[in-house]
């Protein structure tokens, strides 16, 4: 229906990224403009489904603001607007969870769910040839896109990186705590080597909490993000998710 497409791609969208160490939030034109302030409040330790949904009306709270649909970038594997896992959230509740139904009733607007690595790359990447978004904040994220497209998503998190040690273990916040900064940025350039060997990806952008620890200069084609680079890949969500399967939930009726 002309009518309703019209209405849709001027509607402002509730940009919402979850992350391990915090929640950040901003309300965006459908261009992926900036229409409020970007907001941010520290992730409680063992987050539960319950107190991410009580961090999100927060973040809502604070905003104050109009908006008629929301994108959602979550830390785990997203299938169907169901979270199947959140390692770095709460182990053993996160499997299964209706995460994007839940935001939708308590808000009563249409929601869309994605990886939150996958959302950033929608709002970060230049659209040319194979690009890689990794996020190494909490954990590693990682997103693949080609020619602007998302890949499917694989949590390279998980794979083994030494003979104890997945990507997140090696790289995460955990790490940097116990084995200091300069070590830390030793095991990002192994990091960025590997990826250089078995990729040979176009251009790869790093951003996440922990990137702003990073010392040593960057190949030309390595570049810096922030999470306002990233957010506004809620915007773009709107506009792709079809392709991708990322499906919309509606408010249940009351």
């Amino acid at each position: 229906m002309p009518v309703k497409e019209k209405k849709e791609n001027n509607s402002n969208i509730l940009s919402i990224d979850i992350g391990g160490t915090s929640l950040k939030a901003c309300i965006l034109t459908a261009d992926g403009e900036l229409k409020s302030e970007f907001k941010k409040i520290a992730t409680p330790v063992n987050s539960t489904p319950e107190v991410i949904l009580k961090c999100v009306k927060e973040l809502v709270l604070e905003l104050n603001g109009d908006f008629d649909k929301i994108s959602i970038g979550f830390p785990g594997y997203v299938k169907y607007g169901k979270v199947e896992t959140a390692p770095n959230l709460a182990k053993n509740k996160w499997t299964n969870v209706d995460l994007a139904q839940q935001v939708s009733d308590m808000l009563g607007k249409p929601v869309r769910l994605i990886n939150d690595a996958d959302q950033q790359a929608l709002g970060i990447v230049s659209g040319k040839g194979f690009e890689i978004v990794f996020t190494v904040g909490t954990g590693f994220g990682t997103a693949l896109t080609f020619d602007g497209e998302l890949l499917p998503h694989l949590e390279l998190a998980h794979l083994p990186v030494t003979k104890t040690k997945d990507y997140d273990d090696y790289i995460g916040t955990k790490s940097f705590d116990k084995i200091g900064k300069k070590e830390w940025n030793e095991r990002l350039k192994r990091i960025i080597e590997i990826y250089k060997t078995v990729f040979n990806y176009d251009t790869l952008y790093i951003g996440g909490g922990n990137s702003k620890h990073i010392n040593f200069e960057l190949d030309h084609n390595i570049k810096l993000v922030t999470n306002k680079d990233g957010i506004t890949g809620g915007a773009k969500l709107w506009e792709v998710a079809e392709k991708y399967h990322v499906y919309t939930n509606y408010p249940n009726n009351k």
